[in-house]
C-alpha cells in the first residue's frame, strides 16, 4: 500500500513540476474542443399527441385488438410519410423557398422523413415528433419550422381522414394488393429455384437416395461380395486339387482279363475324389487297399491286353471348375464395379454437406416467403371486412391532446454536458501531456526512487535552499498558473452562461 501511495505520490509531482506545460496543452484542447462545440448546429423538436379512437363494433373473431392497432399503426406512417403528403409540408414550409427542382426536392423529401417520428405508447394515442437542425437559420427560426411541420402534418391528418373511411381501406388495400402481387412472384421464383436444385443434386438431398445412403448400401454389398469371392475361390482351389489328382484316362482290360476288377476299382475312386473325399476318408483307403491287394496277386497282369478310354469323373470335375471360374470371375466384376461406385460416392459425400445447407437454405428461403404471403393475405382480408362495416358506420374519433410545441431547449446537442466533456478532456490531456514528458525527462523527487534506479545506495539527500527573491519569484510564477487556471475555469462558465441565455432568448 505505501508502494502505491509513493508511485502515486510521484506521479503528481512529476505532473506539478511541469504544471505549465499541462496548462498550456489543457487550454489548447479546451479551445479547440469549444469552437467544435461552438460549430454544432442546434436541432429543435416539435412534439403533438393525438387520439384516434375506434368503438369496438366488430366481433373479436373478426379483428384481433393488436393486430388492429398494429394495422393503424403501419397506415398512419405510410401515409404521413408518403412523398405526396411530405411534399405538400415542404411547400406549406419554408422548407420549400430555395426549392427550384424535383431533384431538390426528392432530396429535401428524404431529408424530411428522416426527421419525422411517428409512435404509440399507448392504444389509440399517436405522438408525432419532428426535429429540425439550425443549420443556415437562427434556433428560433428551427424551432419555429419544426412546430409548423408537425401543425401541417395535423392538418394532413384532419383532411385525408387517415384514421377510418373509405379513402384510407382503400389505399390500404390497394398497398396490400401490391405487396401480395410481390410476395406470389418471389414465392414463384423460389418455387422454380428449389425444383431445379432438387433436379441438379438429386443424389445429394437428404433422404433414401442420398450419396451416404448409396454410399452405405454399397459397402454392404461389396463386404457380401468379398466374402462370397473368398468362399468362391477356396472352392475353386479345392476343386483344382481334386482334378489334379483325377486321370483324365481310365485304362479299360479285355473283358476276359482280371484287370477288369482294377479298372472298376479306380473309377470308384475316381468318383469318390469327385464327391470332395480326401485320401483320409475310410472309403478311399479301403478302396486303394482293394487295388493294392489285386495288383500284388498279379490280377492285373492277366488277361489279354487293354486299352485307354476317357475318364467320366475328370469330365465332370472340368465341368464344374469351368463353372466356378466364372462365378469367380463374375464376383470380381462385380467387386471392382462395386469399388469404383465407392470411391465415386466418397467423392459425391464430400460435396454433400454443402449441397445439404444450400437445400436448406433455400427451403428456408421458401418458408419465410409463404408464411409473409399468407400473413399479407390474412391482413388483406382482414382489412376488407374491417373497410366494409367503416363504410356503413361512423367509427373514428379523433382529437388533439397537446398540440405541436415550440421548444426553447434544443433537443440536440446536449451543449452543456459536451463543455463539460471537453474541460474535463482538455484537463486530463494536459496532465497525461506532462507526464508523459517527465518520463522522457527522467528526475528523481525523492531519495528513494534514485536508489530504486540506480541500484546504488544512497547515502543523503540534501534540501534545495531558496533565496528571498527566489521565494518572491516562485510565489509570482504560483499566483500566474493559478490565474491561468482559473482563467480556464472562467471561460467555461462563460460559455455554459451563454449558452443558457441563447436558450432564454429563442422565442
Amino acid at each position: 500500500m505505501n508502494g502505491l501511495y509513493d508511485e502515486i505520490r510521484i506521479a503528481l509531482y512529476r505532473v506539478w513540476n511541469r504544471r505549465w506545460l499541462a496548462l498550456a496543452v489543457a487550454w489548447g484542447i479546451c479551445l479547440l474542443g469549444w469552437l467544435v462545440v461552438a460549430l454544432i448546429p442546434n436541432t429543435y423538436a416539435s412534439e403533438a399527441k393525438l387520439f384516434v379512437g375506434q368503438q369496438a363494433m366488430l366481433s373479436t373473431s373478426m379483428i384481433d385488438d393488436r393486430n388492429d392497432q398494429r394495422q393503424q399503426m403501419d397506415q398512419i406512417q405510410q401515409t404521413l410519410l408518403s412523398a405526396d403528403n411530405l411534399e405538400k409540408v415542404i411547400r406549406a414550409t419554408k422548407l420549400g423557398d430555395n426549392i427550384s427542382s424535383d431533384r431538390e426536392m426528392a432530396t429535401k423529401i428524404v431529408s424530411l422523413r428522416e426527421n419525422i417520428e411517428v409512435k404509440s405508447d399507448q392504444p389509440n394515442v399517436f405522438n408525432i415528433t419532428v426535429k429540425q437542425s439550425g443549420a443556415g437559420r437562427s434556433d428560433g427560426e428551427a424551432a419555429a419550422l419544426a412546430r409548423d411541420i408537425a401543425q401541417k402534418i395535423i392538418d394532413i391528418f384532419q383532411e385525408e381522414n387517415i384514421a377510418g373511411g373509405a379513402g384510407r381501406t382503400s389505399q390500404a388495400l390497394r398497398f396490400l394488393d401490391q405487396q401480395l402481387a410481390d410476395r406470389q412472384k418471389e414465392l414463384q421464383d423460389a418455387e422454380q429455384k428449389r425444383v431445379a436444385f432438387e433436379t441438379q443434386n438429386l443424389g445429394l438431398l437428404p433422404g433414401a437416395g442420398s450419396a451416404s445412403q448409396q454410399l452405405l448400401s454399397a459397402r454392404a454389398e461389396l463386404s457380401q461380395i468379398d466374402s462370397q469371392l473368398a468362399s468362391a475361390q477356396s472352392s475353386l482351389a479345392a476343386l483344382n486339387g481334386q482334378l489334379a489328382g483325377t486321370p483324365a484316362m481310365l485304362s479299360t482290360p479285355n473283358p476276359s482279363g482280371g484287370g477288369s476288377q482294377i479298372s472298376q476299382l479306380q473309377g470308384q475312386l475316381a468318383s469318390a475324389r469327385a464327391r470332395g473325399w480326401t485320401d483320409s476318408h475310410p472309403d478311399v483307403i479301403a478302396l486303394k487297399e482293394q487295388i493294392a491287394s489285386l495288383r500284388a496277386s498279379g490280377a492285373g497282369e492277366s488277361g489279354g491286353g487293354s486299352f485307354k478310354t476317357p475318364n467320366p469323373a475328370y469330365s465332370s470335375l472340368q465341368s464344374m471348375q469351368a463353372e466356378r471360374a466364372a462365378t469367380v470371375s463374375a464376383l470380381r466384376a462385380r467387386k471392382s464395379a462395386l469399388e469404383a461406385d465407392v470411391s465415386r460416392l466418397i467423392g459425391k459425400q464430400s460435396a454433400e454437406p454443402g449441397v445439404q445447407a444450400e437445400y436448406e437454405r433455400i427451403s428456408q428461403d421458401y418458408d419465410v416467403l409463404k408464411q409473409q404471403y399468407d400473413k399479407l393475405l390474412a391482413e388483406r382480408e382482414n382489412m376488407r371486412l374491417k373497410g366494409e362495416v367503416e363504410e356503413e358506420t361512423d367509427l373514428t374519433q379523433f382529437r388533439v391532446v397537446n398540440p405541436p410545441s415550440m421548444s426553447r431547449v434544443p433537443a440536440a446537442p446536449n451543449r452543456p454536458l459536451l463543455l463539460a466533456a471537453v474541460l474535463v478532456l482538455g484537463l486530463a490531456g494536459g496532465a497525461g501531456a506532462a507526464f508523459a514528458l517527465s518520463q522522457l525527462r527522467t528526475s528523481f523527487p525523492t531519495a528513494g526512487s534514485l536508489e530504486k534506479a540506480s541500484g546504488l545506495p544512497v547515502i543523503g539527500s540534501i534540501s534545495e535552499m531558496l533565496t528571498e527573491a527566489q521565494r518572491a519569484a516562485r510565489k509570482r510564477k504560483l499566483k500566474l498558473f493559478f490565474g491561468g487556471t482559473g482563467a480556464l475555469a472562467g471561460v467555461f462558465l462563460l460559455l455554459m452562461m451563454v449558452e443558457f441565455i441563447q436558450r432564454g432568448t429563442v422565442a
